[in-house]
């Protein structure tokens, strides 16, 4: 099961390249279903042949050699296979403490956090681990292409097609055009709540990976409780590989230039997409802007630890499956490690400053890790999510420590903690604090944990 996920975890970094062929400057086709698989297959090595040239020129802008590899998920016998051994998890067992200053001083009250060490901790996020957003990004036009009258599982819902067009003046020769879809009851009185995922979108000669579980979609669920639901096109503000960091949003103002060491990467780029979402929805009579979640999975769950660190409009987050370079604590050997994510198929998501970790440095080196990206979403709400199985790749216990560790930041503020340090049973629902946790029996999919999700997110929308 172990070797299967980490296939399929490939092969959805591989339909991902495909789905922004018209971002990154290298399809001839704009059609993925149109290629054969020899098509595909030579359109796919020759993203990887680019992403793996731009990640050499990042070594080089850091004066490293070589790194070390990554955990090797598709043979358990190999010499660099995963480690899932818990004793031997934890070779950096000292966390950086989210509530000691760099001069060594104790952070005493919420004025000291906001004041001195919240910005402490973005500018080591800023620099070493996900890359500076520049401080004048385009403006969005949002652009509604379509609204129409439509029964989704059997709820009447007026759904929205729009299309932010990001301004490219100051370099036309890249254009980025954010896709959302949103949907709001029909029948709503006034401005809803809207749940918004980073979505995906499958191929029609992708296999389907896990099977959503029984009854009712998450939209339906949604929608249930009288809120909107939407989607955001991660890939239509920037491509998930390395060929395409000369273009996208990261390009843009890059004017089609190659990235320093401490500019963003993937993720913060699709987190800055989310916000730009938001915008529009501060516009939109139909929405409660002040009631919007952000839910992502995988490497979307990443996406939206970070989106909900950075934009404090968002109400509250269910980080799905995320993983190494997410809200789990990054400096365990469990899984997926530093080096997979600092190599040539992912480093695109962060700095070119992460690479650092995966050579001359290690885990025990970075200056934050996971618990310090979620105490920066603090007081907001955070729904934690992993699932079994398969899913052992991101390390489920990793996220569930790295859950504990922002709770004292949590509680400095006034807020509740997970309530317990020790790792809970599989599907254990620990929700009564406002950092919460639950591992399904699902394998790696955010499907098994919506019903969940929901019953904690009503708490906050229902008051």
């Amino acid at each position: 099961m172990k070797t299967l996920f980490k296939s399929l975890h490939t092969l959805i970094a591989t339909v991902v390249l495909m789905t922004v062929i018209l971002q990154n400057g290298f399809a001839q086709n704009p059609d993925p279903n149109t290629m054969t698989k020899e098509e595909r297959d030579a359109y796919f090595a020759k993203l990887r042949e680019a992403s793996e040239g731009d990640h050499k020129r990042m070594m080089k802008l850091l004066n490293i050699d070589s790194i070390r590899r990554g955990a090797n998920g598709n043979d358990p016998t190999a010499p660099n296979a995963p480690n899932y051994d818990e004793s031997k998890a934890n070779p950096f067992p000292d966390l950086p403490d989210p509530l000691i200053l760099k001069n060594g001083k104790k952070v005493t009250s919420a004025k000291m956090w906001w004041n001195q060490r919240r910005p402490e901790i973005v500018e080591d996020f800023d620099r070493e681990i996900y890359g500076r957003q520049p401080a004048n990004t385009p403006k969005v036009n949002w652009e509604v292409v379509s609204t129409t009258n439509e029964m989704y599982e059997g709820v009447p819902v007026i759904m929205k097609k729009l299309v932010g067009h990001v301004d490219n003046s100051s370099y036309p020769q890249i254009t980025v055009d954010i896709q959302l879809t949103l949907a709001t009851p029909a029948n709503a009185k006034g401005p809803v709540p809207v749940i918004m995922e980073f979505g995906f979108i499958r191929p029609s000669w992708f296999p389907q990976q896990n099977p959503p579980p029984p009854g009712p979609s998450w939209q339906k669920q949604v929608l249930d409780k009288g809120w909107g639901y939407a989607s955001l096109i991660p890939t239509s503000v920037q491509a998930d590989n390395g060929a395409g960091l000369t273009q996208g949003i990261i390009g843009l103002v890059n004017k089609g230039q190659p990235r320093k060491p401490d500019d963003w990467g993937a993720l913060r780029a699709w987190a800055w997409g989310a916000s730009r979402a938001l915008d529009y929805f501060e516009t939109d009579k139909a929405v409660d802007a002040k009631r919007v979640g952000l839910e992502g999975h995988s490497r979307y769950g990443k996406a939206t630890a970070v989106a909900m660190a950075y934009e404090p409009r968002l109400a509250v987050a269910y980080i799905s499956s995320n993983g190494e370079g997410g809200a789990k604590i990054n400096r365990r050997n469990y899984g997926e490690i530093i080096e997979n994510v600092a190599g040539a198929g992912e480093y695109h998501w962060m700095a070119g400053n992460f690479i650092k970790y995966a050579g001359p440095l290690n885990g025990g080196d970075l200056p934050v890790d996971g618990h310090s990206l979620i105490a920066l979403c603090a007081p907001r709400p955070v729904f934690l999510s992993s699932g079994d199985k398969g899913d052992q790749w991101v390390d489920a216990k990793g996220i569930f420590l790295a859950g504990v560790h922002a709770g004292p930041v949590y509680k400095l503020l006034g807020k509740k903690d997970l309530g317990t340090s020790e790792f809970p049973s599989l599907e254990t629902t620990l929700i009564a604090g406002d950092i919460a946790y639950r591992q399904h029996s699902g394998g790696h999919t955010p499907g098994p944990n919506w019903p969940t999700f929901l019953e904690f997110a009503s708490r906050y929308f229902n008051k």
